[in-house]
């Protein structure tokens, strides 16, 4: 169990926001393995800000998608503010603020991560967003903008100024952002984040890979939950194996090459169905890296994906890599 703020899911883990890769075909895949909760890609408090942008495919809420996150960037208490009330007025269940992403161009305009050069602002702005919606409210943080003592301080003083303030959960990633993904994630610090505000509801984030990664980061860390976030991308298997290790059952048996072909084949034409063709050909090849982690023959059945052009072609390619036996 895992409770956010009125809301309570029934397993402690749920599908992170990923920019790029979370859109609703990617969710409702995870939703339908077992994915208790999921979030959208992170979404511009500035363009949220804008009445036309609400109705874009990428932003519109389903009746079929609850529970349901946003995630928003950016670093005007007012804008935020905005934004978060018009995400949750359109029908989002949570809102998330994100203080952590280390995407080159998010930096250079001060948003995202680099906003933990500032956490007198990031704390101005989550109480203004706070007293602003009635919905659960989470926050994603790094652990520091660099390994610095000043950039350390400042996320201690960031955590000590929200966790007794209203918010719902924070969602720590165990790396700082000059890192990005590069390196260990290290969870010890978000262990620490959990017995200096044990009241605090603390989710964790990094290097959740397998069923079993996440069962132990669970344990060790003695946190209550964590986000799956490129573990989930090509492999929505992992939600049902988590949910049976942390149940202490057996895993389910690995997906026969059938079943991925046939999983692919459905989040491939989803995917069409949900951009205009051409566009959805291209943008699904990144899935493809993750995909083909489970084909014995993985670098061939990822270059055969990659290589269509159009919707037959790669259609073929799934045939012919994940129907077959793969000889």
């Amino acid at each position: 169990m895992l409770q956010l703020g009125y809301l309570k899911l029934d397993a402690p883990f749920f599908q992170a926001s990923l920019s790029g890769y979370s859109d609703r075909p990617m969710r409702m895949l995870a939703r339908e393995f077992g994915a208790p909760l999921t979030f959208t890609g992170v979404m511009l408090s500035t363009i949220i800000r804008q009445p036309r942008a609400l109705k874009r495919p990428m932003v519109a809420v389903h009746d079929d998608e609850h529970p349901i996150g946003a995630q928003i960037l950016g670093n005007d208490p007012e804008t935020m503010v905005g934004a978060a009330q018009a995400l949750h007025g359109i029908g989002y269940d949570l809102i998330d603020l994100n203080f952590a992403c280390p995407a080159p161009k998010v930096l250079r305009r001060e948003r995202g991560g680099y906003m933990l050069n500032s956490p007198d602002l990031i704390i101005e702005i989550f109480k203004r967003v706070r007293d602003a919606v009635s919905c659960p409210l989470l926050m994603k943080l790094r652990i520091g903008v660099d390994d610095s003592a000043e950039s350390r301080e400042n996320f201690w003083k960031v955590c000590e100024g929200v966790c007794s303030c209203g918010l719902d959960a924070v969602i720590v990633h165990g790396r700082t952002v000059r890192q990005k993904y590069r390196g260990a994630a290290d969870w010890e610090t978000v262990a620490q984040v959990k017995r200096r505000f044990p009241k605090m509801t603390v989710i964790g984030s990094g290097d959740l890979f397998t069923a079993e990664s996440v069962a132990q980061r669970l344990a060790g860390a003695g946190i209550d939950g964590v986000t799956i976030a490129r573990g989930a991308v090509g492999n929505p298997w992992i939600f049902p194996e988590v949910r049976a290790v942390l149940d202490g059952r057996p895993k389910p048996a690995p997906p026969t090459l059938a079943e991925q072909g046939e999983v692919i084949r459905r989040h491939f034409l989803a995917v069409l169905d949900f951009y205009q063709r051409q566009k959805g050909i291209a943008y699904f090849r990144k899935f493809s890296v993750g995909y083909c982690k489970r084909h014995p023959l993985r670098k061939k059945a990822q270059l055969a994906l990659m290589a269509g052009e159009n919707e037959e072609e790669v259609l073929a390619a799934i045939t012919e890599w994940f129907l077959s036996n793969g000889q």
